[in-house]
């Protein structure tokens, strides 16, 4: 039975054409070798991978709920996968253990030349506000893709990421859900906060930032990169949070735009320790085999975060917009 949904995103070349067609019964899907020759993270291959896990959060308006589990969907999904991780074994830069893969992590750049140095100190409210429309595709569902890692965990390792998925789910509160203050923060910025609103408008680097956490999350055998990438997001939250919080008093943005950062600064720097200490460590307690991939996990996020700064940064330094279709212009908050 179809049921409620975003809406299907506008197809950006054969494969997300094949996969689209299919979801509304109007064609049938591609080989599963074509994902072979497609650019690993080109915007075709990404939004096609999009398209099929999204099924497995809330799906699209007019599309099947039973084709979550479609065979053939499946087969695609599998040679989608295998195309952009094997891309991403090939360009991640090895570690030698996870300790130096997390130091790493624990230094700030020296020259500050990130995103969220950028819109601290010259970002403009244009650019605030593309900033916010692009990460909303993980943030209206955060900590989720990171859920499906909790079965597959079990002693200290569990009981730590339970402890930070609750924090993650607003303790019980659903005021305090952090995909909830997110929703708040686009609100103050003007943007419609209507889950996958922004989908058709973000870059192939953004798919591919939340491609990976589904791709590390259905896959029990990449629960150790899975954990490397949660600890990566945990780790170095804090103090992009407290950057991002500044960018937005700037730039008078809303209180609820300041809090949304503001609850990051505190939560995620106790999260931080909990992440290093007890999943991290009780995981490799039980299974130190899983440490490559713990370090894999780290160095994978690192790359597409990597990937995605330089295309925001050349696009607004150039003057232009880093959304594939601009913003209409919107009503902030106004103090």
């Amino acid at each position: 039975m179809a049921h409620e949904g975003p809406r299907l995103p506008a197809a950006r070349g054969p494969l997300s054409t094949a996969v689209r067609e299919y979801l509304l019964g109007a064609g049938p899907l591609p080989p599963a070798d074509a994902a072979a020759a497609a650019p690993a993270y080109g915007d075709d291959l990404q939004l096609a991978l999009y398209l099929c896990y999204e099924l497995h959060y809330r799906g699209f308006g007019g599309v099947d709920a039973d084709l979550e589990w479609d065979p053939g969907l499946l087969r695609l999904r599998a040679a989608l996968e295998d195309r952009f991780l094997t891309a991403l074994r090939a360009d991640t830069p090895v570690h030698d253990s996870v300790e130096d893969a997390v130091a790493e992590l624990l230094v700030e750049p020296v020259d500050g030349g990130g995103v969220s140095h950028f819109l601290r100190d010259e970002g403009e409210l244009w650019q605030l506000r593309e900033y916010a429309a692009q990460r909303s595709l993980y943030h209206l569902k955060e900590a989720d893709p990171h859920a499906w890692v909790l079965p597959r965990l079990w002693g200290r390792a569990k009981a730590g990421m339970a402890a930070v998925e609750f924090d993650e789910y607003g303790g019980g509160r659903p005021d305090r859900v952090h995909a909830r203050l997110f929703a708040d923060l686009m609100t103050d910025l003007g943007l419609d906060t209507a889950y996958g609103r922004y989908l058709d408008a973000a870059c192939a680097e953004t798919l591919a930032t939340v491609n990976v956490m589904s791709l590390l999350g259905l896959h029990r055998s990449l629960r150790g990169a899975l954990i490397g990438h949660f600890a990566t997001v945990e780790i170095t939250s804090s103090p992009g949070s407290r950057r991002l919080a500044e960018a937005m008093r700037r730039a008078d943005a809303g209180p609820a735009a300041e809090h949304f950062y503001d609850e990051h600064v505190e939560a995620d720097a106790v999260h931080e320790q909990v992440v290093r200490h007890d999943v991290i460590g009780g995981l490799l307690e039980e299974e130190p085999h899983l440490a490559a991939d713990v370090a894999f996990g780290v160095g994978v996020t690192t790359l597409l975060e990597d990937r995605l700064a330089a295309r925001l940064l050349a696009s607004w330094r150039a003057g232009r917009s880093s959304l594939r279709t601009p913003l209409p212009s919107g009503t902030a908050h106004v103090s």
